[in-house]
């Protein structure tokens, strides 16, 4: 199958191994990945935030970047959740301004095929195990967007149990919010550093070396309280873990170069 890949701004911009670890999945189960060069955000800054119109021209931009391919994979849950619920009004409301009047039919046509990345491998091509190896102890958190929005349900942890060497330690109150929610994080910070806390402290109860989600925003979230306590315990994306093989691994133990002074 080609598989289309929408990065998105904020993994192009900060967590850019995560684009390079969903090519590497997909690739080893045998699809062809393109990247259309002209995509940008999906507007869900814009929308979230009251810039709705500033959103609107995202939409068309998107759907002309993508329209033509068998599936869009997207590594982010939120991003997924802001096409499926606010696309199809954007389109309508593009239309009712007198814009392009096939964008309401041709938005509807590609939502179907736009799939969260652990989403795609689990409903899409029905698997759960991609040959993974990852000998840690990990704990996975379950990003609001990704829970409620999306019902991914116990997919990504299907996908986890399946990697070998991997040892998945259930957290307390998977379901409870983080405290990011994007600029809910820095307009009512005390509220998110509360809920930071309780959920820094679940991940710390489960003795975890790392602890995976489907969001790199959540991890980013969870990471800075993490380093700022001097906790050791790393957040990763999914599929960073998902990429990893015994071959990865045997050459990540063996890549290093002795220098002598």
């Amino acid at each position: 199958m080609k598989v289309a890949l929408f990065i998105t701004c904020y993994n192009d911009t900060l967590f850019p191994a995560t684009g390079k670890a969903v090519v590497d999945v997909l690739e080893r189960l045998g699809h062809t990945v393109e990247f259309p060069p002209g995509q940008t955000c999906c507007g869900q800054m814009h929308w979230n935030t009251g810039y709705q119109v500033e959103a609107l021209p995202l939409l068309p931009r998107f759907v002309s970047q993508f329209e033509h391919a068998e599936a869009v994979v997207v590594p982010s849950s939120s991003c997924v959740a802001m096409m499926r619920e606010h696309y199809p009004m954007m389109a309508e409301r593009i239309v009712a301004e007198g814009g392009d009047a096939t964008l309401r039919q041709r938005t509807a046509a590609l939502l179907p095929r736009v799939w969260e990345f652990s989403e795609f491998l689990t409903k899409k091509l029905g698997l759960t195990d991609v040959g993974a190896y990852y000998p840690h102890r990990v704990t996975y958190h379950a990003s609001c967007h990704g829970l409620r929005s999306l019902g991914l349900g116990d997919g990504p942890q299907k996908l986890l149990n399946a990697v070998r060497g991997l040892e998945l330690v259930e957290i307390a109150n998977l379901e409870q919010c983080c405290g990011f929610g994007g600029t809910f994080a820095v307009k009512n910070a005390d509220v998110s550093s509360a809920m930071l806390s309780e959920k820094t402290r679940a991940v710390l109860n489960t003795g975890a070396e790392e602890c995976t989600a489907c969001d790199n925003s959540c991890l980013m979230h969870i990471q800075g309280a993490l380093h700022r306590q001097r906790t050791g315990v790393m957040t990763r994306h999914i599929a960073e873990i998902l990429a990893n093989t015994e071959a990865s691994e045997a050459a990540n133990d063996t890549d290093g170069t002795e220098v002598t002074l």
